[in-house]
């Protein structure tokens, strides 16, 4: 695949035109491009540092309602991907504030969504009749074709990280969308129902699996956290750190069908050896302080803070002066269903 590229002779320039005017082109002259010995993405290493970008998230609070928009978001856009709205090849990711007193209205789509909450606390999220209030820390599902709408009945402004399978949709073209006939959705369950049916180890009797998704919406950061602690003297990978998925409580699998969640601990002062998947993997600072060195570049990074490791980028990770709880998502449900995930774990 990576011989010498084909001459160009004049008998072959002819050809091409006149091909090209049937709407063909030859493989030949771009397969190399096209099947490639390794990945390698257009997206690249970045930070965002929540206190840099913080005041223009607020600004954007007095430009537009959150009605008016439908979701006043500012997407991080990763900068290898201008003007796709991607922060990887498959992913979207973009912050969202609901002000005290707003409504987000109801809509559904086709496209998975992930709410990490990064500041503020008691806005909800309703998803399909059932309402969660929303802490910092917790991750929050809505899955594919379910109607939601977000509120903010609190004193202060909320700000949530959402994640999305949009480009993947992208790509397969399989988007839909529809807007509720109002702005919010009619509640028929009380708060807590999913996580008390399906979130204690139980489940109902004679309950079948709704979808591949997990009928826990509202995974709280309390539970979690106390899970990641309890495990915190016990053996840790080189390379991941002690690392915990989220998981469907119906099937063992990945939470979301199309995206991956993982919760992660780095004791203060560990440092990880590098390591690179396919799966390109968002990462949201929840506690602690550290560096990361992603390729070549190295990033600081603390509380609130978002970086992008790309598909098959060599990473390694330092807590600092404290314990580092992080937060990831990636596409790696995908790939894994396809036989296409990989990885590497690679020597200091």
């Amino acid at each position: 695949m990576q011989g010498p590229a084909p001459a160009r002779s004049n008998a072959r320039l002819d050809y091409y035109e006149r091909i090209a005017r049937h709407d063909m082109a030859p493989l030949w002259e771009v397969l190399r491009g096209l099947v490639i010995p390794q990945p390698a993405s257009p997206a690249i290493p970045h930070l965002w540092r929540y206190e840099d970008i913080r005041p223009y998230i607020l600004e954007a609070g007095d430009l537009i309602t959150a009605k008016e928009a439908e979701r006043r978001v500012l997407i991080l856009e990763n900068p290898g991907l201008a003007g796709k709205s991607s922060i990887t090849r498959t992913l979207y990711a973009g912050l969202q504030l609901i002000l005290p007193g707003e409504v987000a209205p109801a809509h559904r789509h086709t496209q998975s969504a992930l709410r990490f909450v990064v500041e503020g606390s008691g806005a909800f999220t309703a998803v399909d009749g059932e309402r969660t209030i929303m802490q910092p820390g917790d991750f929050v599902i809505t899955p594919s074709w379910t109607w939601h709408d977000h509120g903010n009945d609190s004193d202060q402004p909320m700000v949530w990280l959402d994640g999305l399978d949009i480009p993947l949709i992208q790509a397969l073209d399989a988007s839909f969308a529809e807007m509720y006939p109002a702005d919010r959705q009619p509640v028929t369950r009380p708060v807590g129902d999913s996580l008390a049916r399906y979130g204690s180890g139980l489940a109902p009797l004679d309950h079948p699996p709704r979808s591949r998704t997990s009928p826990v919406f509202n995974y709280p950061y309390r539970r979690s956290r106390e899970a990641l602690m309890a495990l915190a003297g016990g053996p840790i990978d080189p390379h991941r750190g002690l690392a915990l998925r989220y998981v469907n409580p119906e099937t063992g699998g990945w939470a979301m069908p199309t995206i991956g969640t993982v919760l992660s601990l780095l004791p203060a002062g560990y440092e990880t050896l590098p390591y690179r998947s396919t799966d390109g993997t968002v990462v949201s600072v929840i506690e602690g302080e550290g560096v990361s060195q992603i390729g070549d570049q190295d990033f600081q990074w603390g509380p609130r803070d978002i970086f992008v490791i790309p598909a098959w980028t060599p990473a390694r990770h330092h807590a600092t002066t404290k314990d580092a709880v992080l937060f990831s998502f990636s596409d790696r449900p995908v790939q894994e269903v396809l036989g296409l995930w990989r990885e590497e774990r690679m020597a200091a």
